[in-house]
């Protein structure tokens, strides 16, 4: 793992990775222009921290160079393939921000919301939570199944999970500090935070 400065970022921001050589540069490229935009975060007060999950290609080695020619990227290499909810977790339990964004390494959740859930946060929110308006591109398949998905969650779970989300949020530090602290050997990142509580809000 490589080594974050002292000091404690305003903002981390957490994406687990397996085999995303070919896209590791344009999120980092796509972060950074979005961070650099928002005053509280121009001067540089984020960190990026990125896991690779056991990738059979490039990926580290592309997180090793990129986190050489980026000071403010924290690469962390798992010793195999352990998933991508335990490799979340990796990235949340090293991670140091008083704000924590989670997000793929595909872009299939843009990075350019961020100032939304950051105004959110700023306005009182624990967890800020990105949730589809539409799904472009999918097939009928595709939506059935998600559709059925959520259903079963809603009727497994004593605890209401928002239609339409994945595990695309923003975090306070106390929210996640909770998360983290939850004994579950088998995680669902996105059932746990809304089971943790506090003010969550799309």
């Amino acid at each position: 793992m490589s080594q974050p400065s002292a000091s404690v970022p305003h903002l981390s921001i957490v994406s687990p990775c397996h085999n995303e050589a070919a896209g590791l540069a344009e999120l980092v490229r796509r972060l950074e222009a979005v961070c650099r935009a928002l005053p509280s975060l121009a001067a540089g007060g984020y960190e990026f921290v990125l896991v690779d999950d056991g990738s059979q290609d490039a990926t580290w080695s592309t997180m090793q160079q990129l986190a050489a020619d980026h000071p403010a990227i924290v690469a962390v290499k798992l010793a195999r393939n352990h998933g991508h909810q335990l490799a979340l977790t990796a990235g949340l339990s090293v991670c140091r921000g008083e704000r924590i964004l989670i997000i793929d390494a595909d872009l299939q959740d843009p990075p350019e919301l961020l100032p939304e859930m950051m105004r959110l946060m700023d306005g009182g929110a624990d967890v800020v939570y990105g949730r589809r308006r539409q799904r472009v591109g999918e097939g009928p398949l595709k939506k059935l199944t998600a559709a059925g998905f959520y259903r079963l969650i809603e009727k497994l779970s004593d605890v209401p999970i928002p239609r339409d989300t994945g595990d695309f949020r923003l975090l306070s530090r106390r929210a996640l500090d909770v998360l983290l602290a939850m004994p579950e050997r088998h995680r669902f990142i996105r059932g746990m935070v809304s089971w943790i509580g506090f003010r969550q809000e799309p």
